[in-house]
C-alpha cells in the first residue's frame, strides 16, 4: 500500500505595490480579479496622506514584511511641485532622488518604478512606442483617445472596474507590446526630467508574474 507523502506547503509570495492615486489602486485590483491563478499575493496601498516622504516611509516599513514592494510614482506631481518650489527649500526631485538612490543601494527587494508624466502613458505605451514628453496628464488622454481600442477612456472607478470589460481587460491583449515599448526607453534622467517614461514593465518582469506576457 502506498504511503501519502508529506507534500511541504508552499505560502504565496505577497507583494504590496504603493500608488499614489485611485487609477493605479483600480488597475492593480482588475489584475487581481481578472488573474487568480498568479502564485503570488498583490496588495495595492494607497497612504492615507500622499506627501512624498509619507510615501517613502510607508514603503520602507513595507519592505519588513514583505517579499518585494513596488512603489509607483507619477512624476507629473513632483514637476509640479519642484516648479513652485520656494528658494532655499529642497525641491521635490531632488528629495525624491534622495529617496531613490537609498532605496537601491539599501533595498533590493523594493522596486522604483516612474510613470511620466503619468499611468496614462503606461496606457498610451500599449498602442504605440513614444518617449515624447506631455507636460499633464490630460495631454497623455488627449492622445489615448486617438487609438480606437481606448477612445472612450475615462479616468473614473466605473471605468477602470466595469464588470467583464475593465481596464485590465481591455489592455491585456496589447500587455507584452506595452513592455517591449518600455523597454525600449532610457531610464529616467534625473538631469534631464522632460522625458515620458514608464517602467511598470519591471512590475510584470518581476517573478510570479512573468507568466501574464508569455
Amino acid at each position: 500500500m502506498r504511503r501519502n507523502k508529506n507534500l511541504p506547503f508552499k505560502i504565496k509570495p505577497k507583494y504590496a505595490i504603493v500608488v499614489d492615486g485611485d487609477c493605479e489602486f483600480w488597475y492593480i485590483q482588475m489584475l487581481k480579479r481578472n488573474e487568480r491563478l498568479i502564485n503570488v499575493n498583490l496588495e495595492p496601498k494607497i497612504p492615507q496622506k500622499k506627501k512624498l516622504s509619507e510615501q517613502y516611509e510607508l514603503v520602507i516599513e513595507l519592505s519588513k514584511i514583505y517579499d518585494k514592494v513596488f512603489w509607483v510614482i507619477d512624476f507629473d506631481v513632483i514637476n509640479s511641485e519642484t516648479r513652485s518650489a520656494s528658494k532655499g527649500k529642497q525641491a521635490a526631485i531632488h528629495k525624491f532622488k534622495d529617496y531613490y538612490d537609498n532605496i537601491e543601494k539599501n533595498y533590493k527587494d523594493v522596486h522604483t518604478i516612474i510613470n511620466n508624466p503619468c499611468l496614462e502613458f503606461w496606457i498610451l505605451l500599449h498602442f504605440e512606442m513614444t518617449s515624447k514628453y506631455f507636460d499633464s496628464c490630460d495631454k497623455v488622454i488627449k492622445k489615448l483617445k486617438t487609438h480606437k481600442s481606448i477612445s472612450d477612456y475615462k479616468k473614473s472607478q466605473k471605468y477602470y472596474t466595469k464588470q467583464g470589460n475593465d481596464i485590465y481587460l481591455k489592455l491585456k491583449p496589447y500587455l507584452k507590446q506595452a513592455i517591449i515599448n518600455s523597454n525600449k526607453l532610457k531610464g529616467f534622467d534625473f538631469q534631464n526630467p522632460d522625458s515620458g517614461l514608464s517602467q511598470m514593465q519591471l512590475f510584470f518582469e518581476s517573478d510570479n508574474l512573468k507568466r501574464l506576457i508569455e
